[in-house]
């Protein structure tokens, strides 16, 4: 039986959800003998290929990031979304309650320690959002395991349903946090 193709991706947050991934610790034996990652942050695989589930983790947050998940979406036949920014927007969606210009004025000119600051724009650099956005605000996504960041056994519960064939709805159980 082939491998079910799996590609993941960090974008603005903290990578929580990918060490939560990691802390299913032996389990993830088995899900190496089913899965096979085209695309994730713990392979450095960079480019996208046809898989059957994208993971996101992170909410969107500038130019870049947009087009990462935009990509993952048309690549995959499954989207799922990883940790409260990716689901809700999260920690980074603080920034969303201020002028995207004060946000940038204030980190590069106007802290304290800044010495002869300036908002740097260099090329290549991706541009802020005026918003920083969950996921499913710029694609469509299947299912979520929100949690900041998720329970390692959330992650591997959804990763089971859907290699069973079943789009993952957390138990009850799964959605308290202790």
């Amino acid at each position: 039986m082939a491998k079910v193709k799996v590609a993941t991706v960090w974008l603005e947050g903290c990578s929580g959800c990918h060490m939560s991934f990691l802390d299913i610790d032996e389990a993830i034996i088995d899900l190496a003998k089913v899965i096979e990652f085209a695309r994730s942050p713990i392979t450095d695989i960079k480019e996208f290929v046809p898989v059957d589930v994208g993971i996101v983790e992170g909410s969107v947050g500038n130019t870049e990031e947009e087009e990462v998940l935009k990509e993952l979406r048309a690549h995959c036949k499954i989207l799922m979304a990883w940790g409260d920014c990716a689901c809700f927007g999260g920690i980074c969606a603080m920034r969303s309650t201020f002028d995207k210009e004060e946000v940038l004025r204030r980190g590069y000119i106007e802290t304290e320690s800044t010495y002869k600051g300036k908002i740097p724009c260099p090329p290549g650099v991706p541009a802020l959002l005026d918003q920083v956005k969950p996921a499913n605000h710029v694609v469509k996504v299947d299912c979520y395991v929100p949690g900041c960041p998720p329970e390692s056994k959330a992650i591997l519960y959804a990763l089971n349903e859907l290699l069973a064939g079943r789009i993952p709805v957390l138990p009850s159980d799964m959605m308290r946090f202790d």
